[in-house]
C-alpha cells in the first residue's frame, strides 16, 4: 500500500466533504506530491494535503474537520479494498480445502501430536480443520463496521453550520461508509476490531502453510506446493524447489498478532480529545497489517489451489507406522478401520461451507 495509495483516499474525504458544503470539486487524476518535510512540521500528511487542494478549488474545503477525520476516513476507504481482497481470496482457500476435504475424505493419514505419531487421520479431516479456520476468519470479515470519522476539532462539530448531524450522515453517505453516531477520536474500536479481524485471517493462513511446510519436508513428503517456473530456486543450490508461498503466508501470521496488538495498545493510550502521539503510531500498525493481510490471502489462495497431495506416501506411511498408530486401541494392522467419527467431521465442514 504505497503512500499514493494514502493520499487519493485522503482525497476522497476531501471531495466528499466539500460536496457536503457545496462546493464542487472536479480534481481528474490530480494528486499532489507531498513534502516530507510539511508533513513532519504538522506532524501528519493531512495540513500539505488541504494547502495543495486549496490552491485547485476555490469554494470551501475542509472547513469543519479536522486532521484527524481525513486520514482515519481515508484509512477507512483503504481497509474497505483491503477487505474485499482479502475475502475474495479466501474465498478461493476455502473452495479449495473444500474440493481437498471431500475428495481426500478416506486418504489415510497419520495423525501427529506434540510432532509424534497419534492416531490415524485422513487428509480430509486435516484439509476441514483448516478450512474451518477460512470460515471463522470470513465470518468474522463480514462483521467489521467502517465507520467514517468526523467530529471536528475536538469531536463536537463544532464549525459544521446547519444540522452537524445530518452533515455527517450525507459524508458518510457520499463515502459509502457507516455514520457511527458520534466520533470516534479516542474510541479505537473500530481500528482494533478490524485488526482482530485481519489477524484472525492471518493466523488461520498460519496454521495451513506450517502444515504444509511440515508435511511437505523431503522426509515426510505427503503435500508439496505446485510447481512454477522461477519460484523456489536456490541461489546457491540447483536442487532445491523452496516452498515459498508456505514461509510468506507463514511469515505474515507470524507477524500480524504483533502489529494487532500495537493497534490495541495504542487504543489503550488514546487519551484527552485527540491523542499524544497513540494516534500516530497506530497508522503505520494499521497500514502494514492491511498490506500483510491482502498479500498472505493471495498468496494462500494460490498455494492451496496448486497444492500437490502424495495420498500413496500418507497411505504408505501410515501403515508402516499401524503399529504405534493402532496402540490407542491395543494394536491392529489396519489403520482406515480407525477413524472414529472422521468423516462425518469432514461433512460438518462441508455443509457449514456450502451454506455461506
Amino acid at each position: 500500500m504505497d503512500d499514493t495509495a494514502l493520499v487519493r483516499a485522503m482525497l476522497d474525504v476531501e471531495v466528499a466533504w466539500a460536496r457536503v458544503l457545496g462546493t464542487p470539486v472536479s480534481l481528474g487524476s490530480w494528486v499532489p506530491a507531498l513534502d516530507p518535510v510539511e508533513i513532519e512540521a504538522a506532524g501528519n500528511p493531512v495540513l500539505p494535503l488541504v494547502s495543495a487542494l486549496r490552491a485547485q478549488v476555490s469554494g470551501p474545503v475542509h472547513t469543519g474537520l479536522t486532521s484527524q477525520d481525513v486520514l482515519d476516513t481515508a484509512l477507512m476507504l483503504l481497509a474497505r479494498g483491503v477487505l474485499t481482497q482479502v475475502s475474495a481470496d479466501l474465498e478461493r482457500v476455502g473452495s479449495a480445502l473444500a474440493r481437498l476435504a471431500d475428495e481426500h475424505r478416506a486418504s489415510v493419514m497419520a495423525g501427529r501430536t506434540l510432532t509424534q505419531f497419534a492416531v490415524p487421520i485422513t487428509f480430509g479431516l486435516k484439509a476441514a480443520r483448516w478450512l474451518v479456520g477460512v470460515l471463522d476468519a470470513l465470518d468474522e470479515l463480514d462483521d467489521v463496521s467502517l465507520p467514517v470519522q468526523c467530529g471536528g476539532a475536538a469531536g463536537t462539530l463544532s464549525k459544521v453550520a446547519g444540522d452537524p448531524i445530518a452533515a455527517a450522515s450525507a459524508f458518510a453517505g457520499h463515502l459509502g461508509l457507516v455514520w457511527p453516531g458520534l466520533p470516534w477520536h479516542t474510541y479505537r474500536a473500530p481500528v482494533t476490531r478490524l485488526g482482530d479481524a485481519l489477524v484472525r485471517a492471518c493466523s488461520a493462513l498460519g496454521v495451513l502453510a506450517a502444515d504444509v511446510l511440515t508435511l511437505g519436508r523431503p522426509e515426510i513428503g505427503e503435500v508439496r506446493e505446485g510447481a512454477v517456473a522461477g519460484r523456489g530456486g536456490s541461489s546457491t543450490m540447483p536442487h532445491k524447489r523452496n516452498p515459498v508461498l508456505s514461509v510468506l503466508v507463514n511469515s505474515a501470521a507470524l507477524q500480524a498478532p504483533q502489529l494487532g496488538a500495537q493497534l490495541h495498545l495504542c487504543s489503550a493510550r488514546a487519551v484527552d480529545e485527540r491523542p499524544d502521539g497513540a494516534w500516530h503510531a497506530e497508522w503505520p500498525a494499521l497500514r502494514s497489517l492491511l498490506e500483510l493481510a491482502v498479500v498472505a490471502a493471495s498468496q494462500a489462495a494460490e498455494l492451496v489451489e496448486g497444492l500437490e497431495v502424495h495420498a500413496d506416501v500418507m497411505a504408505r506411511r501410515a501403515a508402516d507406522a499401524a503399529g504405534e498408530l493402532l496402540a490407542e486401541q491395543g494394536g491392529g494392522t489396519d489403520p482406515a478401520g480407525y477413524l472414529g467419527a472422521a468423516e462425518s467431521f469432514v461433512d460438518v465442514v462441508l455443509k457449514r461451507w456450502e451454506g455461506r
